[in-house]
C-alpha cells in the first residue's frame, strides 16, 4: 500500500525546536497524526519551514512512537528519521535554529 505523504507545517521556530530530533544520525523530526504506524515504516513528508512557503519533500523512517492515547501531556504522534538524501532539509533545519534555546518541552526526549 502506497503511503501518503504527511503535510508538517511549522509557524515558529519554536514549534519547529520542539519538533527536531538532533539526536537522531541523519537527523529527524516529530510529526503529530493520529494514524497507526510501526518502526521502520517508511514516510514521505512535505515540510514547510517558518516563514517559508516552499514546501519540502522529505522521506524517512519511522524511529520513534507515541501512540494515540498516550499519557500526560505527550502528542501522539512520530518521529521520522530523514533518509541519506534529505540531508538538505536537515541543514536548513539546523541553521534555522542555530542560537535558538528551547523555550519548551521537546515533543520527544
Amino acid at each position: 500500500m502506497a503511503q501518503k505523504a504527511l503535510s508538517l507545517t511549522f509557524h515558529d521556530t519554536q514549534t519547529l525546536q520542539a519538533a527536531y530530533m538532533p539526536w537522531l544520525v541523519r537527523g529527524g523530526v516529530f510529526v503529530p497524526t493520529q494514524e497507526r504506524y510501526a518502526l521502520g515504516d517508511t514516510v514521505y513528508l512535505l515540510v514547510t519551514l517558518p516563514d517559508e512557503s516552499d514546501r519540502l519533500p522529505v522521506s524517512g523512517t519511522v524511529a520513534w512512537l507515541s501512540p494515540p492515547g498516550v499519557g500526560g501531556r505527550r502528542v501522539p504522534g512520530i518521529g521520522v528519521h530523514f533518509s541519506d538524501a534529505d540531508q538538505r532539509v536537515r541543514e536548513l533545519i539546523e541553521a534555522r535554529l542555530e542560537g535558538v534555546t528551547a523555550s519548551r518541552p521537546s515533543y520527544t526526549l
